[in-house]
């Protein structure tokens, strides 16, 4: 009992900061985050990289699915969050977690099939174009991994993305070994370089300067869970860059509920596989949630999967507006909808706890993960 007593307080940790309705501005609340820390380490056998890359997630278990689903106990919770970490060199590891709260005074397709079938009526994405853009906040924290998902940039040599990008649940893909991530780049005419760019050299495209990954952290939510119905409530995964990329990058934040919401929408931009070289940008209404997943009907193509959805609001404590990553977007859901099927996309929610653990493998240290 003391455990499922626990396990409740973590998942409602963040209900004791809810922003104040008579408050005008949308505004980033203020979460009491549990702590995770590593308990043990253990080496693995080197994995064999014979998976194929996939480029979104399909499930059948919509938001009916996922509100029906028994709470999990605190030991499955613990096993969900600990993680494999996966090095340049091929070694792997597995850790397990404990996770603490401390005091601080404060069926699928139906057979169904579409052209695109991420797509909803008209095509609402907007391609980016011009170095004037993309290579400016927040757009230029996009970046193109070399499995042909995206990512986003969330510290100087991290970056967040979704983890069948990585591993499809069962091994590891195809180049996750050498796994590689691009920044778009202004590509010179006439040979140029150099940072004046005068109007005889502008840049004629772009192209990607691919910096190496040196380690991968995936959770085991993702590697156990994704024969049922919680695996892609851990479709996240984060890479540390060999060297700092040098650019701003977007911070985490614990996801709000839908509600509050600027507008009660989403942003993302990423590299749909249907514009290829292009950065694309969208936003939609948030249509329903569970505690884990966003659902929502953002025009997407696979390539897009990894991208980090982000929203923009008030941060009281610094007094300016704020964009945080809250989710990750994930893939593709048939859910029934009063008996009638309909297609949703699905972005993974950065909850109290995801927030804990990713800050962590960012950090390091517990005590900068305090305020999600």
């Amino acid at each position: 009992m003391a455990g499922l007593s626990t396990l409740i307080l973590l998942l409602c940790a963040a209900k004791d900061a809810m922003p104040s309705s008579s408050h005008w501005k949308p505004t980033w609340p203020s979460y009491r985050v549990p702590v995770i820390l590593p308990q043990s380490t253990l080496n693995l056998d080197k994995p064999q990289f014979d998976a194929e890359a996939r480029l979104e997630v399909v499930s059948p278990c919509g938001p009916a699915c996922h509100k029906s689903s028994p709470l999990p106990t605190y030991e499955k919770v613990k096993n969900y969050l600990s993680y494999e970490t996966l090095y340049a060199n091929g070694s792997l590891t597995e850790t397990e977690v404990g996770i603490y709260i401390l005091s601080n005074g404060g069926d699928g397709s139906q057979g169904k099939s579409r052209t695109k079938r991420q797509i909803y009526g008209y095509d609402s994405r907007f391609s980016i174009f011009g170095k004037d853009f993309l290579l400016n906040y927040p757009f230029s924290t996009s970046v193109k991994l070399s499995t042909g998902c995206t990512g986003t940039l969330v510290a100087e040599k991290h970056v967040l993305t979704a983890a069948h990008c990585i591993h499809d649940g069962k091994s590891y893909v195809k180049g996750a070994q050498k796994l590689r991530v691009g920044f778009l780049k202004p590509k010179l005419k006439d040979g140029s370089k150099g940072a004046n760019i005068t109007n005889s050299a502008m840049p004629e495209k772009m192209k990607f300067q691919w910096i190496r990954v040196k380690r991968t952290h995936v959770p085991k939510g993702w590697i156990k869970g994704n024969a049922n119905d919680i695996g892609m409530d851990y479709d996240y995964a984060l890479l540390e860059l060999k060297k700092p990329h040098k650019r701003k990058f977007m911070k985490i934040g614990v996801s709000p509920p839908a509600r509050h919401l600027p507008g009660g929408r989403i942003h993302f931009s990423g590299y749909d596989n249907d514009r290829p070289g292009n950065l694309v940008y969208r936003f939609c209404d948030v249509k329903d949630e569970t505690y884990d997943l966003l659902y929502q009907q953002c025009d997407a193509q696979p390539g897009a999967s990894g991208s980090g959805v982000y929203v923009r609001m008030w941060k009281r404590q610094n007094h300016k507006w704020e964009r945080k990553i809250i989710g990750i977007f994930s893939g593709h859901q048939w859910v029934d909808m009063n008996g009638t099927p309909q297609d949703f996309n699905v972005a993974v929610r950065i909850t109290p706890l995801k927030y804990a653990q990713i800050c962590y493998w960012i950090k390091g240290n517990y005590l900068d993960c305090r305020e999600g």
